[in-house]
């Protein structure tokens, strides 16, 4: 098993593909902290498991300074943490900037980067004292380029990227890697409300490329990859996993 003795972090974990990392990680042989805002979400992943003693369930919201430290004392309890999988993220319904509000763009802020930067923030020195790790950021296309979502889920995401970057770059010579899962359009519940009638309008442009849409099992294939000793030297990476989509 390509992840035993290993523990993990997974925000996000309730459903898609937060829920899928965690079933492949443990069917690998890691021990996991699973976060998500929705307890409901996180028994029901925890009673399809079974997996006793493997799984620790965190009900929190990575936007919330206070649930991120309770994360990171839910790994302490296993004694190590070597995988940080920030998955953990909302849409912003496509609104271009003029119909954006302050609420939204700190809302998706907190969310998409402000939480994750927090909890590899915390992550690094206990991996720094273990002698490595592996932190893995699920950004998106949209962080690659600008017609794919909104003002705030973009510039998240394109910060998400300049975050994994740096820390590849800063930490690479003390055993820390740091790379990104790009995905493309996947099927998950991620919520779109109310959606901007101009970005959604825009959005369309490039719908007719995309050849299908990835299921949450095949985004779990390649947090897989980036955990494990499979991906020793690979740092400061961006996978896109989107089946085309982007290669055109």
């Amino acid at each position: 098993m390509k992840l035993e003795g290993k523990v993990a972090l997974v925000t996000g974990a309730g459903s898609g593909i937060g829920r899928a990392i965690v079933e492949r990680f443990i069917a690998e042989g890691a021990r996991i902290v699973a976060s998500d805002i929705r307890a409901d979400r996180l028994d029901e992943v925890a009673a399809a498991l079974n997996a006793a003693g493997a799984l620790k369930t965190v009900t929190g919201n990575v936007a919330d300074r206070g649930d991120i430290g309770r994360l990171l004392d839910a790994a302490a309890a296993f004694g190590r943490l070597d995988i940080v999988v920030n998955n953990a993220g909302i849409m912003d319904d496509f609104k271009p900037l003029t119909e954006m509000d302050d609420a939204l763009w700190e809302r998706v802020m907190n969310i998409n980067l402000n939480g994750p930067m927090d909890i590899c923030r915390r992550a690094l020195p206990v991996m720094l004292a273990q002698g490595g790790g592996s932190i893995i950021n699920v950004a998106s296309i949209g962080g690659l380029y600008g017609g794919r979502a909104g003002t705030a889920y973009t510039v998240s995401k394109h910060a998400i990227i300049g975050l994994t970057r740096n820390i590849a770059y800063v930490y690479a010579q003390q055993g820390i890697r740091c790379n990104a899962i790009v995905p493309g359009a996947v099927e998950t519940n991620i919520e779109v409300t109310a959606p901007s009638q101009l970005g959604y309008a825009r959005l369309q442009t490039t719908l007719g490329m995309i050849p299908r849409r990835g299921q949450p099992h095949e985004l779990a294939a390649a947090a897989l990859f980036l955990a494990s000793d499979d991906a020793a030297f690979v740092n400061g990476a961006l996978l896109t996993v989107d089946g085309g989509w982007t290669a055109g």
